[in-house]
């Protein structure tokens, strides 16, 4: 058995360093020998998050530092978090490359819906954070996602709308509108 404290430790510090293979590594090893671990569990998927989007997951991090010790169900806020997040992320690349089927978009909320949510709701922050953790937002065209992606800035999501834009940049080659909202992102966190 390993020394649970001292790893734990030790995959915190590399995290923080932004060695994400490391941490990966560390908590991977925690993980082995103590399967329940939540700290490992969400390190793990932190580690996995940092290596494509290092800015992302440093927040969420961040952010589970200061609300474990406060609030009892800071694992589960984490983890509805991360699976909103990387759901969401697959649900706009799929439908952007064509992949999801009909009966998979009925699982999630159409951006349409989603707008006319925001329009009720009359801000785009509150609609976002109501639906979350609850489902999906399918979107279907280039427009859509430029569409969210500025309503993400607007709103103050710079770190996830860089995320989505990351994860989705190849898909969408040299599109100069794409890389503008990159400069986008840049100026409104001046």
């Amino acid at each position: 058995m390993t020394n649970k404290r001292v790893l734990l430790q030790r995959a915190e510090e590399q995290f923080l360093k932004r060695d994400y293979d490391n941490a990966l590594k560390i908590y991977s090893l925690l993980l082995r020998d103590y399967p329940q671990l939540k700290d490992a569990r969400i390190g793990v998927f932190l580690s996995d998050m940092g290596l494509e989007s290092d800015e992302d997951a440093q927040a969420l991090f961040d952010y589970y530092q200061a609300i474990k010790g406060s609030n009892e169900d800071a694992e589960e806020i984490i983890d509805e978090l991360m699976q909103t997040i990387y759901a969401t992320r697959i649900v706009i690349q799929e439908q952007l490359l064509g992949g999801l089927e009909e009966a998979e978009i009925e699982e999630g909320i159409r951006y349409s819906d989603f707008i006319d949510l925001v329009e009720e709701k009359g801000s785009f922050r509150e609609a976002f954070e109501d639906i979350m953790f609850s489902t999906r937002v399918v979107i279907r065209t280039r427009e859509e996602f430029i569409d969210f992606i500025k309503r993400l800035i607007d709103a103050g999501y710079r770190e996830m709308a860089l995320g989505y834009l990351d994860s989705l940049a190849e898909s969408f080659g040299q599109d100069q509108e794409i890389y503008a909202l990159y400069h986008l992102v840049k100026d409104e966190s001046k």
